[in-house]
């Protein structure tokens, strides 16, 4: 599943399945209670490895919109405007519309655990390490999670990547 805590309390997360048709069916209304999108992505085990995708693309985005954030404010500019601006363009994401304004206020309210997070992340990148691929923007942001939970935030939402720009100020 993916959507966060925001998806899980409104019932719109995204279900990833993996399974016979047969299951998915037999499974579906349990699923919908919980996601507006039930996605059949092949045998069992799919649904793990998009969830390991996912957190590939979490990985890089909410590192991306701290690394911003932290620009953002050092250059001194007014940044509710630029990242209002910013949504509307090619680099609007989820992540800078639902979590930039909080890095920028230094709060990180829980939507996705740190440190559950890396866990996920490191199930990626085992899968990765499988497939024979190699994912460095994945392993620095993993290096930086593991800093954070070191320094103690694995409690906090994702977000609170933002402070590890706001530390290496």
């Amino acid at each position: 599943m993916t959507g966060g805590t925001e998806g899980a309390r409104a019932g719109t997360l995204s279900v990833l399945v993996g399974g016979s048709t047969e299951d998915l069916e037999r499974a579906r209304s349990l699923l919908e209670v919980v996601g507006s999108r039930i996605s059949h992505l092949g045998p069992v085990g799919s649904g793990q490895q998009a969830k390991a995708v996912n957190q590939v693309l979490v990985a890089g985005s909410y590192a991306a919109v701290a690394e911003a954030m932290a620009l953002g404010v050092r250059l001194g500019l007014p940044m509710a405007q630029v990242c209002e601006a910013l949504a509307a363009g090619a680099a609007g994401s989820w992540a800078l519309r639902n979590r930039a304004a909080n890095m920028l206020q230094g709060e990180f309210p829980l939507g996705f655990r740190l440190a559950l997070h890396r866990k996920d992340l490191a199930i990626a990148l085992a899968a990765a390490e499988a497939a024979g691929l190699e994912l460095p923007l994945s392993r620095l942001v993993a290096a930086l999670e593991d800093e954070l939970l070191a320094a103690g935030h694995g409690d906090y939402d994702v977000s609170a990547l933002a402070r590890w720009f706001q530390a290496a100020g």
